[in-house]
């Protein structure tokens, strides 16, 4: 009998172990893949536990996938996620973008380019790896290009890490900031009487080129910003800003390094310490354990990442979204790309993304949202007629070269 109870219980140990992991597994796919789901049930844990415990079990469930990852695709190659056209395919596509360009009216700017930086690790790596591709203009079909889009594979050990990059020609772009309906908090006594609209201005939509995710949640970092003359958040010391000035200039610094030009810049945002400045690599990137923001959630963790950077002329910009990324292998790959100066903004599953925008149909003013990669959780109506709740930043042709 006693015998008997003991191999009931052992099965039943053995059941209920087995459905917990079954629920668990479950859970993880609904917060990969059920849009909303995953940041309604960490707001909502937060909200009973606080920030901490959150971030902790995110930290540890990330660290799962990881070792599940490094069980199972091991031996997988680094893949492309779009054609790279051929050499002289792309010598063909960009004397004809050349050629149509000067038949637009008031086009004189030369064809935006760069040249291929190649693979991060030249026997690690997908084809076309650091190749510049042109990004087509679905509002301005027959433009040259404003911006460039490549992919890299910066971690050795995880070929499935990926980071796609896009570089912004600013001499024909610009970037603008959205405060969200929620975040970042109003910490001011300005801020609270502060309209905020969540969505991009209306009389941008002709000219715009593509959006993406802000930074930071309040709670994870209380990270500053500054909008339409307006703080909403006050600056912290030791963090890295993303700033545009009154004469049209953009800067990625240190706060401390700029903090001296704060009435000569139109707006700003801070975020986490910057990876790189003045092309040298963060000595904490390296840290393990670094919380790289305000939470457990460390530079070591591997998990869905964004980032911005400039160059060092400051006339390109560079956005990335990284995938299965830590701190050090996405801020890698921003520099090996050509960031001189780059800062992390988000990371979790939900929020990085990068989106352009095409018509509803031909001739239409409506405007749907089409994903760089289709590893994105988004909407067609994001930023353009879905308020965000999170700030965000959109770029547009400059007034000049979309009239």
């Amino acid at each position: 009998m006693i015998c008997l109870l003991g191999a009931r219980l052992r099965r039943r140990l053995l059941i209920s172990l087995l459905v917990l992991g079954a629920l668990l597994v479950g859970l993880w796919a609904a917060i990969q893949r059920v849009p909303g789901f995953g940041s309604w049930l960490a707001d909502t844990g937060r909200s009973v536990v606080g920030p901490r415990p959150v971030a902790w079990v995110e930290d540890w469930a990330y660290g799962v996938e990881d070792w599940v990852n490094r069980q199972t695709r091991s031996g997988e190659k680094p893949v492309a996620y779009w054609e790279v056209p051929s050499a002289n395919s792309k010598a063909g596509s960009a004397k004809s973008k050349r050629e149509r360009a000067n038949r637009l009216p008031g086009s004189g700017r030369p064809q935006f380019e760069l040249a291929a930086v190649g693979p991060v690790h030249d026997s690690f790596s997908a084809p076309g790896d650091g190749s510049w591709v042109p990004m087509t203009d679905a509002l301005r079909p027959d433009a040259p290009a404003v911006m460039l889009k490549t992919l890299l594979h910066p971690d050795r050990s995880r070929s499935w890490a990926v980071v796609a990059v896009v570089a912004v020609d600013l001499g024909q772009a610009e970037l603008h900031p959205v405060a969200g309906l929620q975040e970042p908090e109003s910490r001011t006594p300005e801020a609270k009487g502060y309209n905020r609209k969540g969505l991009i201005d209306p009389g941008d939509h002709s000219r715009l080129l593509a959006a993406f995710n802000g930074g930071y949640k309040s709670t994870h970092g209380y990270y500053g910003m500054k909008i339409d003359g307006i703080t909403l958040v006050p600056p912290r010391s030791l963090c890295c800003v993303i700033a545009a000035y009154d004469d049209g200039r953009l800067a990625i610094r240190s706060w401390e390094a700029v903090s001296a030009d704060e009435p000569s810049m139109r707006w700003w945002r801070q975020a986490p310490v910057c990876m790189y400045e003045n092309g040298k690599a963060n000595p904490v990137l390296n840290m393990p354990g670094f919380g790289w923001g305000a939470s457990s959630v460390s530079g070591t963790t591997v998990i869905r990442r964004s980032a911005m950077g400039l160059d060092a002329s400051g006339k390109v910009l560079f956005v990335g979204i990284g995938d299965f990324t830590t701190a050090t292998a996405i801020a890698d790959a921003m520099h090996h790309a050509g960031a001189a100066n780059v800062a992390q903004l988000d990371v979790n599953f939900s929020f990085p993304k990068f989106v352009t925008y095409e018509p509803r149909s031909a001739g239409s003013s409506d405007l749907l949202a089409t994903p760089l990669t289709q590893h994105f959780e988004y909407t067609e109506d994001d930023y353009i007629r879905k308020p965000a709740e999170r700030d965000f930043f959109y770029l547009t042709r400059r007034a000049a070269d979309a009239s």
